[in-house]
Order: C-alpha cells, then structure tokens, then sequence
C-alpha cells in the first residue's frame, strides 16, 4: 500500500504525510503538521482533533492490514493526552492492530514529538466493514 491509497478526504485536514506500514508489527507511521487552526487559546492541539489524529492511524494500521479492503468502523475510542501538542510541531503517530477478529478489532496508537516523547495514547475497539470506494457515501 502506498500513500495515495490511504488518502482520504480528512488527510489535507488533519495535513499528513509520510504513511508507511510495517507488516510484521502491523503498525502504520503517519506523520502530521500541526497548524494554527488545529489549536486553542492554549497553543495546543484541541483535544478532539487529537483524538482524530489518533483514530486516523489506528484506522490506516487495519487498512493496511487488510490490503485496503477493509476499514475499521470505530465502536469505542479511549485517550490519554500526556503532553501539550503545540502549533507548528510534526507529530508522529504510531497506530497497531493488536488483534483483528471477524466481528470485532483492537487497535491501540500513540502521538510522539520527534525526538519521540509520547504525547497521547489511545485505544480502539471496531467492527471490520468493507473499505467505501472513493466518492461512495456511508451517509443517508
């Protein structure tokens, strides 16, 4: 799999780059550009988009799993934030299947600064759905 296959609408958004996999870990590596408009009075990352960052490459560590037939359709999502995640930082998030089912999946990822100080951790519990096409909505 390649990163124009684990493009998704949400990417620009989230602005990420870089997505490799490593099937014998089943571990995806994005990493993200974090911009203003990510953050709040603080200069943090306001907590859902961590959340987002976080649930984008736990989803891509399935997808890759699955040779992008599948994706993850999230049932419960758990984070931690550990640290502040600032404007203008690259962040690199760490997502990894730890066991994919028929019915029901665990993932788990984590966000490092690059010099790879943890700022969140979360897990993920899913069920497996088909992968949607692009410009097929889920929608009704």
């Amino acid at each position: 799999m390649n990163e124009t296959d684990m493009s998704s609408p949400h990417s620009a958004l989230l602005c990420s780059s870089g997505f490799e996999y490593d099937e014998d870990t089943c571990t995806a590596t994005i990493r993200f550009e974090v911009r203003p408009e990510m953050t709040t009075w603080r200069g943090g990352v306001q907590g859902g988009l961590v959340a987002g960052y976080l649930d984008d490459v736990m989803g891509y560590a399935y997808v890759a799993m699955t040779g992008g037939e599948q994706a993850p359709l999230n049932l419960d999502i758990n984070m931690t934030l550990l640290q502040l995640i600032p404007v203008g930082a690259t962040i690199i998030g760490k997502g990894r299947v730890v066991r994919a089912g028929r019915r029901v999946i665990f993932l788990e990822g984590e966000l490092l600064a690059e010099d790879g100080t943890v700022l969140a951790r979360s897990t993920s519990t899913a069920i497996p759905t088909p992968k949607p096409q692009p410009g097929e909505s889920l929608a009704r």
